[in-house]
């Protein structure tokens, strides 16, 4: 099997991973707290199983904004993104198939909470919660700020991030995290927050990172 191939691969299994615990864990109706670890821990074994075969991105915003700071080519920057959105619809379908069909549960897809925030303030919160997960990927990892430490230093991202965004917009912060659960559940109404808010942070945290490092 070629190089690209294994990225790739790495890429489907781990965001299948990341969607298959995560919104698992909201499937199964857990606390926020349990939710955020569920994703953050999720990525720190990712990364360090993974990290030095794709990167470990399971994330189209950030494998956008690694592409904006030309660090990974277009082309498999495209293909990255497509097995990604692919590994989190087939474990949405997963866990729809595993809660018998239930519709009521959603199959852990996010969706803003209209009684606490309006729907730009949710754009907001994505966009700058995103910022943060990014920021940390490229610092970390891509920099190789955190050394052996960078798995950690994003996965406690993500959760304190999740802390926060969860009671607000679900914390996305993930264009394939948010897609499958949602293509699964058929709610698709506030799709397009959740792919253009983190891409928007995305590209402001490359942006950032480009006049830092």
């Amino acid at each position: 099997m070629n190089s690209t191939y294994k990225k790739l691969l790495c890429e489907f299994i781990g965001t299948f991973a990341l969607v298959f615990i995560g919104a698992g864990a909201v499937a199964n109706g857990n606390v926020l707290i349990s939710v955020a670890l569920a994703h953050g821990f999720t990525v720190i074994f990712l990364i360090y199983i993974f990290g030095n075969i794709s990167g470990a991105h399971v994330n189209p915003a950030i494998t956008f904004a690694i592409y904006i700071a030309k660090k990974i080519p277009a082309k498999i920057a495209f293909y990255y993104i497509i097995v990604q959105l692919l590994g989190a619809s087939v474990a949405a379908l997963l866990l729809f198939n595993i809660h018998n069909q239930d519709q009521n549960i959603n199959f852990g897809a996010v969706v803003p909470n209209l009684e606490k925030i309006n729907i730009f303030s949710a754009f907001i919160v994505e966009v700058i919660l995103t910022f943060f997960l990014v920021n940390s990927v490229l610092i970390a990892a891509i920099s190789k700020k955190a050394g052996a430490l960078a798995g950690n230093v994003i996965g406690f991202t993500l959760i304190a991030c999740i802390m926060v965004g969860g009671p607000l917009t679900g914390a996305g912060l993930n264009p394939a995290r948010s897609f499958g659960p949602a293509l699964v559940s058929g709610n698709l109404e506030f799709i397009w927050l959740y792919i253009l808010a983190p891409l928007t942070g995305a590209f402001i945290a490359s942006k950032i990172y480009k006049k830092l490092i």
